[in-house]
């Protein structure tokens, strides 16, 4: 990449995942006269957008620009890309991504805005393809996450995230390429503290909508909220990533959206749970993915392999793997031995 400036160039990009989120980032830059691709492996879902130039399953209301084009073709999409982004939910990116990097060009820009840890490795979206990506080529890999429910974006609601690489200038490249009059994109170069804050938030928000579906009140959330920040730091931390991001956007900022905003899917999950609804009767009634229930058990293995003391995550998996009681889990968190709060943070 020679600079920031050539990048704001790129003018095709291919958006992996045609869902709520997928749909909204399309629907982002093609507004701003960017050609899009907006891929999907379902072929019946991609017939059905290409025929109603609208998301009628996730964004109804917002037609398609003309520089929004839909395919069910990998190659398609992504030969002759100069940006790809991957939304894909995080137990099928290692299989997408695995088809998708042998397409990618030279100097190739890989935005991750899946949300998410790998179930068995432990890997972030990021660490899955630079597993993945097993030959010698100029690809630039990073991370775009914070506040933003995807129906917001998609209505142009001004909406601020981060963007996160640790090559500063692709950073930069993605800040400017994604940012609009009413989408602000702040960049950052600590990619895996962006990256846990976004996975870990949705399991902390499972736990928020539990105490909400048992009719605890604000100071429960106010409580849950804080100790939970404190967990995902402490997690970050021990791999690496910078404290003060999660104080930020993609920290502080989408655990706050995401345990209270009535759109959260996780919190919706949590809900449901707290209500008296078991874990298969609460997904049965979903019609979008809650990335939450999975990334609690891979960040619970995470936790247990890096020694790192994460009692709501603990409770969380207990609930939604050991058929534990949501208020029995509440009762312990309360129940644990007295510390000083400094002293629990990192």
């Amino acid at each position: 990449m020679n600079s920031s400036k050539e990048m704001m160039k790129i003018d095709k990009i291919a958006m992996m995942g045609a869902g709520s989120w997928g749909t909204a980032l399309a629907l982002l830059l093609a507004r701003k006269g960017l050609n899009v691709t907006l891929w999907d492996r379902d072929v019946d879902h991609v017939a059905k957008l290409a025929q109603d130039r609208e998301n009628k399953r996730h964004q109804a209301g917002h037609p398609f620009p003309e520089t929004l084009e839909v395919t069910d073709s990998l190659r398609a999409a992504v030969i002759g890309a100069q940006c790809v982004v991957m939304v894909v939910p995080s137990h099928g990116y290692r299989e997408v991504y695995r088809q998708v990097y042998p397409l990618l060009g030279e100097g190739c820009v890989v935005v991750s805005a899946t949300k998410g840890i790998e179930i068995g490795s432990g890997k972030t979206m990021i660490g899955i393809m630079r597993e993945e990506s097993n030959s010698p080529k100029n690809v630039h890999l990073g991370a775009l996450s914070g506040p933003s429910f995807a129906t917001e974006v998609a209505d142009q609601q001004p909406t601020a995230v981060t963007t996160a690489f640790a090559d500063n200038e692709a950073a930069e490249a993605v800040q400017h390429l994604f940012s609009t009059e009413y989408f602000r994109v702040y960049s950052s170069g600590d990619v895996i503290g962006l990256e846990i804050s976004g996975a870990m938030k949705n399991v902390i928000a499972i736990a928020a909508g539990i105490c909400d579906g048992i009719h605890y009140g604000l100071n429960t959330r106010a409580a849950l909220i804080t100790r939970g920040l404190a967990e995902i730091t402490r997690l970050g931390v021990a791999l690496g990533a910078e404290p003060q991001t999660f104080a930020g956007l993609g920290g502080l900022g989408d655990l706050v959206l995401t345990c209270t905003g009535n759109l959260s899917r996780n919190r919706t999950v949590g809900l449901k749970l707290g209500s008296g609804l078991t874990l298969s009767e609460a997904l049965a009634e979903m019609t979008m993915v809650a990335e939450g229930v999975k990334t609690t058990e891979s960040c619970y293995k995470l936790a247990k392999e890096l020694k790192v003391d994460m009692p709501i995550l603990e409770q969380v998996y207990q609930v939604l793997y050991q058929n534990k009681r949501c208020e029995d889990a509440v009762l312990e968190l309360f129940q644990r031995d007295l510390k000083k709060e400094s002293e629990t943070v990192v």
